[in-house]
C-alpha cells in the first residue's frame, strides 16, 4: 500500500515542470516555432550557396586588364592631340608595324635591328647576373649561417646597398677601359645585394628544431647545407633572383645609354638623337614586355621547384 501511495507522487513531480501559466510557451510551441524558423531559413541557404556561372572569373580575369589598356591608350590619345610632339596611338603602330617587319636586319655595328639591340642587352644582362648568383648565393648561405660573418659583411652591405648601380659604371670603365664590360660590372653590382640579403634571410629562419636534429644525428656541415638549409631558404633565395633581375633589366638600359654600342639603351639614345619619337615609345613598350616575360620566367620555376605560393 506504501508503494502504491507514492507512485502517484512521482507522476505529479514529473509533470510539473511542463505545466505553465496562462500565455506562456511551452516547450511544445518552441519545438514548433523552431521547425517553422528551420524550414523558412532553407531557401535563403540554398540561395547563399548558389555557385556562381563559369564565365564569370573569366570575364573578372580578361576584362580588368582590357579596360586598363583601353583607358592607357585614351589617355595616350588625348595628350597626342594637345601636344604635337607626342605620336598618336594610330601613328606609334604603324612606325611599330614597319619597324617589326624586319628587326634583325644588319647594316653595320652602328645600325642593327631592334632585335639584335634586345639580344645584346640579354646578354650583358645574363653576366652580370650569373656571376652576381655564383657570388652572391654562397655569400648569403655564409652570412646566414655563420655569426662571424654576419658581423664581418652587415655593414659593408649597409653602406654598399644604397648606392646607385650607375655611380659604379665610372669605376668599370676606370679599370676595365671598355664599355661592355663595364656595363657588365654595373649589372653585377646591382644584381648581388637582393641575392645576398634575402638568402642570408632566409637561412636565418630556418627552423631551429631542423638544426636540432641535424645537430643530433651529427650530420656535416655540406649535409645541413643541401638537406636543410637549401630546401628551406629556396622560396626566399628566388624571391631574390626575381628582384635582381628585374633590376638588372632597368640598370642596363641606362648602363647602355652612358657607353653606347649596341643595347635597346643605346638603341632608345639613338633614336632620340635622330628625334624619333615613336621609336622611343615602341622601345619604352619592349622594354616592358621583355623584363615582364624574364619575370614570369622566374615565377614559373619559383612555383615549379617550391611547395609554397610564389606570387608575382
Amino acid at each position: 500500500m506504501t508503494i502504491a501511495a507514492v507512485a502517484p507522487t512521482s507522476t505529479a513531480h514529473a509533470i510539473n515542470p511542463a505545466v505553465t501559466t496562462a500565455g506562456s510557451p511551452t516547450a511544445a510551441d518552441s519545438t514548433t516555432h523552431s521547425g517553422v524558423a528551420a524550414a523558412a531559413e532553407k531557401p535563403s541557404a540554398s540561395v547563399k550557396t548558389a555557385r556562381p556561372p563559369m564565365l564569370k572569373p573569366f570575364f573578372l580575369k580578361v576584362l580588368p586588364p582590357i579596360f586598363g589598356l583601353f583607358f592607357l591608350i585614351v589617355v595616350w590619345e588625348i595628350i597626342s592631340v594637345k601636344n604635337s610632339g607626342i605620336p598618336s596611338p594610330l601613328t606609334t603602330w604603324k612606325a611599330a608595324l614597319e619597324l617589326f617587319a624586319d628587326p634583325f636586319y644588319n647594316n653595320g655595328p652602328n645600325d642593327q635591328g631592334i632585335g639584335w639591340n634586345i639580344v645584346a642587352s640579354l646578354k650583358r644582362v645574363a653576366l652580370g647576373f650569373g656571376m652576381a648568383a655564383i657570388v652572391g648565393i654562397p655569400l648569403g648561405f655564409m652570412i646566414g649561417r655563420f655569426s662571424f660573418f654576419s658581423g664581418m659583411f652587415n655593414p659593408i652591405i649597409s653602406l654598399l646597398k644604397p648606392v646607385s648601380p650607375l655611380a659604379w659604371l665610372p669605376i668599370g670603365l676606370l679599370v676595365f677601359k671598355a664599355a661592355d664590360p663595364a656595363a657588365i660590372w654595373a649589372i653585377f653590382i646591382c644584381s648581388i645585394w637582393p641575392m645576398i640579403i634575402n638568402t642570408a634571410v632566409g637561412v636565418q629562419r630556418v627552423p631551429q628544431d631542423y638544426m636540432n636534429v641535424a645537430r643530433v644525428l651529427n650530420l656535416s656541415e655540406w649535409k645541413i647545407v643541401t638537406k636543410i638549409l637549401f630546401p628551406s631558404v629556396l622560396p626566399y633565395m628566388l624571391t631574390g633572383v626575381r628582384l635582381a633581375i628585374g633590376t638588372a633589366w632597368l640598370v642596363i638600359v641606362a648602363a647602355e645609354m652612358l657607353t653606347g654600342g649596341v643595347g635597346i639603351g643605346f638603341w632608345v639614345w639613338d633614336e632620340w638623337n635622330n628625334l624619333n619619337v615613336p621609336h622611343i615609345i615602341i622601345a619604352i613598350v619592349v622594354i616592358g614586355i621583355v623584363g615582364l616575360i624574364l619575370e614570369q620566367i622566374l615565377v614559373g620555376i619559383a612555383k615549379a621547384f617550391t611547395y609554397e605560393d610564389v606570387k608575382s
